[in-house]
């Protein structure tokens, strides 16, 4: 029993320095990857547990051959469990990511809930008291002149009908974000949906007498559900419209190249600030207040804050992306989608 008291003496005493020195280097080494911490403290492991036998077998007066035999047999279980904590390291370095990006990604959406609810309050509180005011008036009799009440109800209509394309829209972007939407894919004609749209905007447009082009030549037909791609033409369109100067141009093209077929909005907006790029597509974004749209009637704009959120996930939805770059004097939309036949 006494000597196997002092073989474990030896043998701690002997791993005991070499922890030591594995703690110093340990602490070294603050700020570096999980996997090096991870085949840093197998090494250290590994050496206590050499030293402790090396001190052992000498004390033992074990054979240069034994004591050879010996280190061997744990230098070869040292080679399978660094591989292993190399292997592990980078699986927790993998997971420590991940989760990293997780943690990120929620506080987003969470940010992005709390946007959209104070952005859904905002646009909605003014229209709303708006229109019980209006009707007040018109209740009590405050207003009786004939061209006033029409005017009043007018208003009234206007705003209603926002607040209606304000709920489609969040619906819209529910089903998205839900994963509920479900797309019936087809070959669809670039030409034909651009059209449709165009003719869709120029109301719009015509009152604030901006021109609205489109090209001549190179519209793919790319495979898309019909109502949903006729969404994201109209949105790009109307946003670009928005904020598009009084006798300002609006121009919309098509091509193909390589890797997919692609549609282009470009308008003369000025420009939007290289911060803001990034963050154009998030759910009630708006920029800084010379962007922010004013409507004529006043009240909460169409599709505000929403319609490039709702383009970006149903183009995402397509398998396709949408990305914007400033270009002179305004800004690009660009939507890559699949093209049929491929």
């Amino acid at each position: 029993m006494g000597d196997l008291l002092l073989i474990f003496a030896a043998a701690l005493g002997a791993a005991s320095g070499v922890g030591a020195a594995g703690a110093l280097a340990l602490r070294a080494l603050r700020g570096r990857s999980v996997t090096v911490h991870v085949v840093a403290l197998l090494t250290v492991t590994v050496a206590a547990v050499v030293a402790g036998v090396v001190v052992v077998a000498e004390a033992m007066f074990l054979s240069a051959h034994d004591l050879e035999v010996v280190l061997i047999t744990v230098s070869a279980a040292a080679v399978v469990s660094l591989a292993m904590g190399w292997l592990f390291g980078r699986r927790l370095a993998a997971a420590a990511v991940w989760a990293d990006q997780a943690r990120q990604r929620e506080r987003r959406v969470e940010q992005g809930r709390r946007d959209l609810v104070a952005w859904v309050s905002h646009d909605l509180r003014t229209p709303l008291a708006g229109l019980r005011a209006m009707a007040e008036a018109l209740e009590d009799r405050v207003v009786r002149d004939p061209a006033t009440v029409a005017e009043y109800h007018r208003r009234i209509r206007v705003e209603t009908d926002r607040m209606a394309r304000l709920v489609d829209d969040l619906f819209e972007l529910s089903r998205i974000n839900a994963g509920a939407l479900r797309l019936s894919l087809a070959a669809v004609p670039l030409r034909d949906v651009v059209s449709d749209a165009l003719a869709g905007t120029a109301p719009l447009a015509a009152a604030r007498r901006i021109r609205l082009e489109a090209a001549e030549q190179g519209w793919p037909t790319v495979v898309a559900s019909e109502p949903e791609l006729a969404r994201v033409v109209g949105n790009l369109l109307v946003n670009a419209v928005r904020y598009t100067p009084d006798d300002g141009t609006v121009r919309v093209e098509s091509g193909r190249d390589a890797e997919s077929a692609w549609l282009a909005v470009t308008d003369t907006c000025g420009g939007i600030p290289e911060r803001d790029l990034s963050r154009l597509f998030e759910v009630a974004f708006r920029g800084e207040p010379a962007r922010t749209p004013r409507p004529r009637d006043g009240g909460a704009a169409p599709s505000g804050g929403l319609g490039l959120a709702i383009v970006r996930g149903l183009v995402e939805a397509h398998g396709g992306r949408v990305e914007v770059h400033n270009v002179a004097g305004g800004c690009r939309f660009v939507v890559r989608l699949r093209p049929a036949g491929t």
